[in-house]
């Protein structure tokens, strides 16, 4: 699995999992912290659609942090103030870097909170379609 799609997963699910899979790493290996969490703004980037320029919309909050697990540096960033977050993150981040073998049934669980994360935004797409108003069905 990609950086991209554990980090979202992460994000996106229960911030229990990653507590929980940072203090597996926690327990087993030393873990020193090179950036301690702090906050930071980032500028956001989006591609208007029409001329397919990009322009800076404004800035967004963000909490960052670094860390190293056994010689690999991970690094957490989550939007707005969650330096818990930004720090397991990072522990999680050094782990994958570093080929750790307890990241290897990690796969399965990101896998498993993939698929409720996909069925929170089915029912919460479901939601909002059953307010949507049909035009056609109306007379003018």
């Amino acid at each position: 699995m990609k950086r991209k799609q554990r980090t979202e997963i992460l994000i996106e699910g229960s911030h229990e999992l990653a507590k929980s899979l940072a203090k597996e790493i926690e327990q087993k290996y030393s873990v020193s912290v090179i950036q301690e969490p702090e906050n930071g703004l980032v500028m956001l980037k989006v591609r208007e659609t029409s001329r397919k320029s990009l322009f800076y919309l404004g800035e967004v909050l963000v909490t960052e942090c670094k860390a190293r697990v056994e010689g690999k540096i991970g690094i957490g960033i989550v939007k707005g103030d969650h330096p818990d977050l930004a720090y397991h993150l990072a522990v999680i981040d050094a782990a994958f870097l570093g080929d750790l073998p307890e990241t290897k049934p990690w796969t399965g669980i990101f896998e498993i909170e993939k698929y409720y994360i996909e069925q929170k935004r089915k029912a919460k797409n479901e939601a909002i379609l059953r307010t949507k108003v049909s035009f056609e069905t109306m007379d003018v």
